[in-house]
């Protein structure tokens, strides 16, 4: 596992977001399930209890991949780095509306920004066949 760093991240990343799912629920006592702002996960990120199951979801799809093999975790890296994106972009307009049904604020968006840059870096950079050159 150690010799690809799409199983070594997606394995870490998985660990993380698994963790944080389940911290997110020691901060969103009486949040209702899609309430649009909620606790603060480490005084800073805010989350409801329907961002905490997607950081579980999120958690366990990469742990899988990363301990499964190479074409799994890259998979993996690229599909939910690309949702990151999508969920950044997205955020930028939810924030403050009756739609942000996963009680995203800012220091959530760098973070999913954040997320998306390095497991579509590593997704899209790391472990590429090589290919021989034919003459």
């Amino acid at each position: 596992m150690t010799k690809s760093p799409n199983r070594l991240l997606a394995t870490v990343f998985g660990v993380v977001y698994l963790l944080v799912g389940l911290l997110g629920f020691t901060v969103t006592g009486g949040v209702s399930f899609f309430a649009t702002s909620g606790g603060l996960l480490l005084g800073l990120f805010e989350v409801n209890v329907f961002h905490n199951v997607a950081h579980l979801l999120i958690g366990a799809a990469l742990l899988i991949a990363g301990v499964s093999n190479v074409a799994a975790a890259r998979g993996v890296n690229i599909a939910i780095g690309a949702a990151y994106l999508l969920l950044g972009v997205a955020g930028l307009f939810l924030i403050g509306t009756a739609l942000n049904i996963l009680a995203i604020n800012a220091a959530d968006n760098v973070l999913h920004f954040a997320s998306a840059a390095v497991l579509l870096a590593v997704g899209l950079g790391a472990d590429k066949k090589v290919r021989s050159a034919t003459a």
